[in-house]
């Protein structure tokens, strides 16, 4: 009997939370469907996906990072005769572009919002790489989404505007399914008093001039017991190298630099309390794994937030541009009184809507769909 093929496609996925949801997809369909599918995944490098067993197959594409022509090369070329080799049941683009392919179905999980960001005039000098995909990443999204089954996004906000901006019906929330296993909450652990992590890489959007910010509010009122710690040092980009020089003075404020994920699990377990100020997710992992380890949240009061975090008591919500509301609330948090959650209610999300990977391929795979 000939299983039903199902190709996953992430050539250009190699870091961060974009590779995690490809990690986390092939995860399930490993457990679950290795009787009835046969699975080939195309990657940049077999070795990222060392932890997978030989139910499924890899193809890889090193020189696919080489340049944007390659990519593009790739994906509207080379994968057209790719699938009328394979004759795939289902085609899944796990990274925004909709290629040039023949399949049973095609399915494209759109996950970077930079088409919704807009890029300050200043900021084009740190980011300019960041303003040209904001610029024109939707012309790349635009390119074939119409003849997609599915096309899959992470939060409600980001149909509504798929559905205004490409004219398409056919697309399903699904919200990531990223198990944090690692998390680590013994009772007896030393947690370190008026503490506070930001832990993100430095991106303009991240907005961790709010921070610092607050912080220097905060010294400049003598409040000076606390410590905030951000994942970055000046190495990272010009961007940061900013950052690092214009608030390198101020005491309560540490320099990290980038953690590995074992190194980050550690401060997560230790420290009191997370920040996370960014002006654009299309979801926001650390809101996810802050959540996960109990911590109180200081969070920017933006849609993708409130629907990243759901139900959730011990969250301060404050104004994204606003260093001085902030400031405050970390003061609450510093003094110990007067302590009053905002809390959060989870939103209920039309259909079609999933919560796992189950749900999302009951649809993708359904005769009916």
């Amino acid at each position: 009997m000939n299983k039903k093929l199902i190709i996953l496609s992430g050539i250009n996925l190699i870091e961060g939370g974009p590779l995690t949801i490809y990690k986390e997809c092939l995860k399930y369909l490993e457990e679950s469907f290795p009787e009835k599918y046969r699975i080939v995944a195309l990657v940049h490098d077999r070795n990222l996906f060392s932890e997978y067993e030989s139910k499924i197959e890899f193809i890889e594409f090193k020189d696919s990072k080489k340049s944007y022509l390659k990519r593009i090369y790739y994906e509207y070329f080379y994968f057209k005769k790719l699938s009328k080799k394979l004759k795939p049941y289902l085609w899944f683009s796990l990274h925004d572009m909709t290629p040039n392919v023949e399949a049973h179905k095609r399915v494209v999980y759109c996950h970077n919002g930079m088409i919704f960001y807009n890029v300050k005039k200043e900021d084009i000098i740190n980011e300019f790489k960041m303003f040209m995909f904001s610029k024109f990443y939707k012309y790349i999204y635009k390119i074939n989404i119409q003849k997609n089954d599915f096309v899959v996004v992470q939060q409600d906000w980001i149909r509504k505007r798929f559905k205004e901006l490409f004219k398409i019906k056919n697309v399903i929330v699904a919200h990531p399914n990223v198990v944090i296993d690692d998390v680590n909450l013994e009772k007896n652990k030393q947690i370190e008093k008026n503490s506070f992590l930001y832990p993100a890489f430095p991106r303009i959007f991240k907005n961790f001039e709010i921070i610092c910010e607050a912080v220097k509010i905060l010294e400049e009122k003598n409040i000076m017991d606390f410590m905030v710690y951000l994942t970055i040092d000046g190495s990272e980009n010009l961007y940061s190298k900013k950052l690092f020089e214009k608030y390198k003075n101020l005491k309560n404020l540490k320099f990290l630099g980038l953690l590995k994920r074992n190194e980050l699990m550690k401060y997560y377990e230790i420290l009191e309390n997370i920040i996370f100020p960014s002006k654009l997710e299309t979801w926001g992992l650390p809101i996810s794994e802050a959540k996960a380890f109990g911590k109180n949240i200081l969070l920017a009061d933006l849609e993708y937030a409130h629907e990243t975090l759901g139900n959730y008591e011990n969250v301060m919500f404050f104004k994204s541009d606003e260093a001085k509301e902030l400031a405050e609330k970390m003061e609450i948090l510093i003094n110990r009184k007067n302590i009053k959650f905002d809390g959060n209610i989870g939103k209920n999300i039309e259909k079609p809507f999933c919560r796992n990977w189950k749900e999302l391929f009951d649809i993708l795979l359904s005769d009916n769909s």
